[in-house]
């Protein structure tokens, strides 16, 4: 049985010849000690400089050369969420870079804040004096918006390592879709919008539905066999946003992608931090075939997902990411054995970390966790 075939099955609640096993995104950290150079693939501060410096082809040609030879390294994986490592800006993309102010912080010309997290190996905005400014209206939101093709460049390296790539695996790729939960201005003002103007954040969802039917009428499917949308509705003790408002507001979004999805042939994957017990009932509803991102302290696990769904949404996870990066290989090692023990019979189970291969992951642990998986996956 192939990796495409393994999966398949999985996502039907049938038990396949072994557990599939896949990784939203593995950060650079780890991928450089696999493939045994620096790279930058999910290197994202070394990668914003670049774009700021004007060196686009440059990330660009690294990406090319690293995304096979990962996977080529890595062959325990049967998914390769390629849409997350492999799309890229187009062709001449260089984007205003803002002033350094002192050693890992910068300011753009409107006075925002961005600032290097060494922690999470990021570059973030940290302040904007412009973010209560705007208004949003009904009229902001243009429900038959003007849409033009993508700009065919940025698929330039999705095109190059996707030949290089074993033909069995089972690929996540691209497709457009509309944004699920939608926050005017961030997250701190979109959800102050949410409770004082859902009308607003309702026709701003009912906007993004329409630009994302016209987007899929120029969409051609370049060899996947499912989609995967990130959206984090929950926090360690419940929904950003309530229940029923998430149904009135965002599930409409939610099931026109898996909807559209579907019909173009692709299975559909929700990439959801969070506890999100109080809204499986809204994903059974959209029709999701599996669920990833499951955090065990906010209660998720595959296990969790499969008996809440009633045995109608895969989960995809197994080992905690907090133990891959704090913990020791023998704490990884007991995660794998218990992901097997409680998830593995019936089908519908992924097995991955409970979020990704995050920055800061020991690679003893890393390597531990794939060791352990590859003695207990059959069948």
């Amino acid at each position: 049985m192939d990796s495409i075939e393994r999966v398949k099955k999985t996502l039907c609640f049938e038990e396949p010849d072994k557990v599939p096993c896949g990784e939203y995104v593995i950060d650079c950290d780890i991928v450089s000690k696999v493939i045994g150079h620096k790279t930058f693939l999910r290197d994202k501060p070394r990668t914003q400089i670049a774009y700021w410096e004007g060196r686009r082809d440059e990330v660009v040609a690294s990406l090319i050369e690293d995304i096979p030879e990962l996977f080529q390294k890595l062959d325990i994986y049967d998914i390769i969420c390629l849409a997350k490592l492999a799309l890229v800006p187009p062709k001449g993309y260089q984007p205003e870079a803002p002033k350094k102010i002192a050693d890992g912080v910068w300011e753009d010309k409107a006075g925002r804040i961005y600032r290097l997290s060494e922690i999470a190996n990021e570059i973030a905005c940290v302040h904007d004096p412009h973010i209560w400014e705007q208004e949003f209206t009904l009229e902001d939101f243009d429900l038959d918006p003007e849409v033009e093709p993508e700009d065919e460049s940025i698929f330039e390296v999705i095109e190059a390592v996707q030949p290089k790539l074993p033909a069995h695996k089972y690929l996540l790729g691209y497709f457009p879709m509309a944004p699920e939960q939608v926050l005017l201005g961030g997250w701190t003002r979109g959800l102050f919008e949410i409770a004082d103007q859902p009308a607003v954040v309702e026709r701003a969802v009912q906007g993004g539905i329409a630009r994302a039917r016209k987007q899929q009428e120029w969409w051609h499917n370049q060899g996947w066999h499912g989609v995967i949308n990130g959206c984090d509705f929950g926090h360690t003790t419940g929904t950003f946003v309530s229940p029923p408002l998430i149904r009135r507001l965002f599930l409409p979004a939610i099931k026109f992608n898996v909807e559209s999805a579907h019909a173009h042939g692709l299975d559909f994957v929700q990439h959801s931090c969070g506890d999100n017990r109080p809204i499986i009932d809204q994903f059974v509803e959209a029709g999701i075939d599996c669920e990833q991102s499951l955090q065990p302290q906010a209660g998720m696990d595959p296990v969790t997902v499969k008996q809440m769904s009633g045995n109608r949404i895969a989960g995809w996870g197994g080992v905690d990411v907090d133990k891959l990066v704090s913990g020791t290989p023998e704490d990884v090692r007991s995660e794998v054995r218990h992901a097997m023990e409680t998830a593995k019979p019936g089908g519908g189970f992924i097995f991955g970390s409970s979020q990704s291969i995050a920055w800061g992951t020991k690679y003893d642990n890393f390597m531990a966790m794939l060791d352990e998986f590859e003695k207990l996956r059959d069948y």
